[in-house]
């Protein structure tokens, strides 16, 4: 370990208990008994709810609790802030801590708006300066099954890639009785599945291929108008549903597709990716499993064959269980948060960086103009790639 963590105990602070916040919580609780990481403590996890937020950290491993996430950035003894809070703060808290000095993970989608991405990726470059990680949290990156799938296509398995079809489907919201929350309201969530779970497809799309968005046609669509709130009916004002063609900047056609009306579908992440050796097909609801076909092989023996990802040369999975025994949803952020550790620990910019959050809210916000004008739009300014960290 380098001499600049080596030494020093990392403080953690997490701002958020619910959800996402009690993931990233199981992650720091595990992430030392599984992997090789600089020693930190879980120091306090931040709530609006006293009460609620002191349960959630003597429940998650936490050693205190807060309502008042600036008075926590004053700290000495924080140095990580991992931002598990609703869109609508994440510019706020991010760009606090970052001037703070502190590490930050933020969860995905960067921002609500590309405005505040812009000025959250403009703190990040200032912080990064002075020696201060940043990275946003498109934790499938970290399911050994796709890992695995970007090595294959790095290696030339899939030779030219051609084609790739992504969705994410869910059905939380299928049922026009299902009531109001915040995730239906743009000034709270800034979009609907656009943002929630397209924006998981979008990174791996790019990601995988090492290919980015450079046009976009899009489709956004609202089945349910209307859900019941705390004091009557409520405008659902973000979209349950989008579809997306894509212009890939090395002639890649790809398409996306997200919806959380999709009945009978809870958490599928299907992606097909198509080249001229061979393709791939993966589906977050087996993510122990990836299917390829080796189109070099004799036709007579072609056929997709399922490679069970729980060897211990497979991306991350020699810190787990003998073969054949599977892991879960819940292991791609500790994957996420050690990686995160590792790159603070080196002195290397994490990844994705802030600056791929950016640019995957930059193909969100051409989405939703193009939709809203029925038009095909250029993704411009883009920024280059960040350099992939651990």
């Amino acid at each position: 370990m380098t001499s600049s963590t080596s030494n020093k105990t990392l403080g953690v602070a997490a701002i958020g208990y619910a959800f996402m916040g009690k993931a990233h919580s199981n992650a720091w609780r595990n992430v030392a008994s599984y992997f090789d990481v600089p020693a930190f403590e879980q120091k306090v996890l931040v709530g609006r709810d006293p009460v609620q937020v002191a349960e959630a950290a003597a429940k998650y491993g936490w050693s205190e609790s807060a309502t008042d996430w600036r008075t926590v950035l004053q700290r000495d003894d924080i140095h990580i802030v991992d931002i598990c809070a609703p869109g609508w703060m994440h510019a706020e808290i991010a760009t606090a801590a970052l001037e703070a000095g502190k590490h930050v993970l933020v969860e995905k989608p960067l921002a609500n708006t590309l405005a505040e991405a812009e000025l959250m990726t403009a703190a990040a470059a200032k912080a990064r300066a002075r020696g201060i990680q940043s990275m946003i949290g498109f934790n499938y990156r970290r399911v050994p099954a796709l890992a695995l799938a970007q090595e294959l296509i790095t290696e030339g398995k899939l030779g030219t890639v051609r084609h790739v079809r992504a969705s994410y489907l869910q059905d939380w919201l299928s049922n026009a009785d299902s009531p109001m929350t915040w995730r239906l309201r743009k000034e709270t969530a800034g979009s609907g599945a656009l943002g929630d779970i397209a924006s998981h497809a979008i990174d791996q799309i790019q990601h995988l291929t090492g290919q980015r968005v450079m046009e976009v046609t899009g489709t956004l669509r609202t089945f349910v108008a209307e859900r019941q709130g705390p004091d009557g009916p409520e405008e659902v004002t973000v979209d349950d549903a989008v579809w997306a063609t894509l212009g890939m900047s090395g002639e890649i056609s790809a398409s996306v597709e997200a919806s959380r009306v999709a009945t009978g579908r809870k958490n599928s992440l299907k992606l097909e990716i198509y080249g001229s050796k061979g393709a791939l097909l993966f589906d977050l609801e087996n993510l122990n499993e990836l299917g390829f076909l080796d189109a070099t092989a004799p036709v007579r023996e072609q056929g997709f064959r399922r490679i069970l990802v729980n060897e211990p040369v497979h991306p991350y999975i020699g810190a787990w269980w003998p073969q054949g025994h599977v892991i879960g949803w819940e292991h791609t952020f500790t994957h996420q948060i050690r990686d995160f550790l590792a790159a603070i620990d080196a002195g290397t910019p994490p990844s994705p960086s802030f600056d791929d959050g950016l640019q995957i809210q930059r193909v969100l916000a051409a989405i939703e103009e193009s939709a809203n004008n029925k038009s095909t739009l250029a993704v411009v300014d883009q920024p280059a790639p960040a350099t992939e960290g651990p």
